[in-house]
């Protein structure tokens, strides 16, 4: 079931977002496409992230996080990101970045980012729902980054 599970959802396309938070070793981050707006009145939104990873701790133990949306010129910042490709040096500096109103890193030439303090989190299998309040969000111009059936994709 697992399996045809991941192969149905592969099937979802999907923009590419960046999680990041801070810990005492430096910036952590990964990939995601469980990303969604929760409310508009609070602004909240929500996103998935795999229960046992640094960055998951990295959010619940200082409370806030950012989002990058991804464009379609950063495929292999989000490979890098996801493990798929050479690790980023958890001081961000080889990756392009400017300061969120709350300090922590947003990904230079996203196409869309917010800045959020965490509201709550919410187990759910392997993963974990975590709850965002929109604290600052801006965009920026570009293609989004997607995912679909496995690979990236754009659509202009």
């Amino acid at each position: 079931m697992e399996e045809e599970l991941r192969d149905a959802l592969a099937r979802r396309a999907a923009g590419v977002a960046v999680i990041c938070a801070r810990d005492d070793a430096g910036y952590r981050a990964m990939t995601a496409t469980s990303l969604a707006s929760a409310s508009a009145d609070p602004p909240l939104i929500v996103v998935g992230l795999e229960s046992l990873t640094t960055t998951r701790d990295a959010v619940v133990g200082a409370r806030a996080f950012t989002v990058s949306l991804l464009s379609r010129q950063q495929e292999f910042l989000s490979d890098r990101l996801a493990g798929r490709a050479p690790m980023v040096d958890p001081s961000w500096r080889e990756v392009p970045h400017f300061s969120a109103p709350s300090g922590l890193p947003v990904i230079q030439g996203s196409i869309g980012w917010f800045d959020c303090a965490l509201e709550d989190v919410f187990p759910a299998g392997d993963h974990e729902l975590v709850l965002g309040r929109v604290l600052a969000a801006g965009v920026g111009p570009g293609d989004p980054l997607i995912l679909w059936d496995r690979a990236y994709w754009t659509i202009s």
